[in-house]
């Protein structure tokens, strides 16, 4: 009992660490195709590149605020805790906590709220189903 206890002690984090790293993987690689684009289809309309740079920069930092990591953390959490084993839990709720941080994002801005782009929610959407698969493949299916 002693020696599960430990091991689930060094699995539990080492697990989300990997599945961070392939969530962060997956955003960078949909979130770059998209950014490409985007960039591409304001430089065929004429539009000012330093500005639209500017911006993409500033809403990826509030993207990548120390938010990021609560609700994926709350998911392995209430996994954990309630020893859930089914893979579809993590692989629903990671896509659900990462789709939140645009979310969260939005609500520290001052002014009004404005929805993000579905672009922006497909790209962390897929990546949070990727991190919750990584997850339950290392750790989740032994909770």
């Amino acid at each position: 009992m002693f020696w599960r206890t430990v091991g689930r002690i060094i699995l539990v984090p080492l697990a989300l660490l990997i599945a961070a790293i392939a969530s962060v993987f997956v955003v960078l690689s949909l979130g770059l195709e998209r950014i490409t684009g985007a960039m591409h289809q304001q430089a065929q309309q004429g539009g000012d590149d330093y500005f639209a740079i500017f911006e993409l920069v500033n809403q990826g930092a509030l993207l990548t605020t120390g938010l990021t990591i609560i609700p994926a953390l709350l998911v392995a959490i209430v996994g954990e805790v309630g020893r859930i084993r089914s893979g579809l839990y993590y692989i629903v709720g990671g896509g659900a906590a990462l789709a939140a941080i645009p979310l969260l994002a939005g609500l520290g801005e001052a002014g009004e709220f404005v929805l993000p782009s579905p672009i922006v929610w497909q790209v962390f959407g897929t990546a949070g189903f990727v991190g919750g698969f990584i997850y339950w493949l290392i750790a989740g299916r032994t909770a």
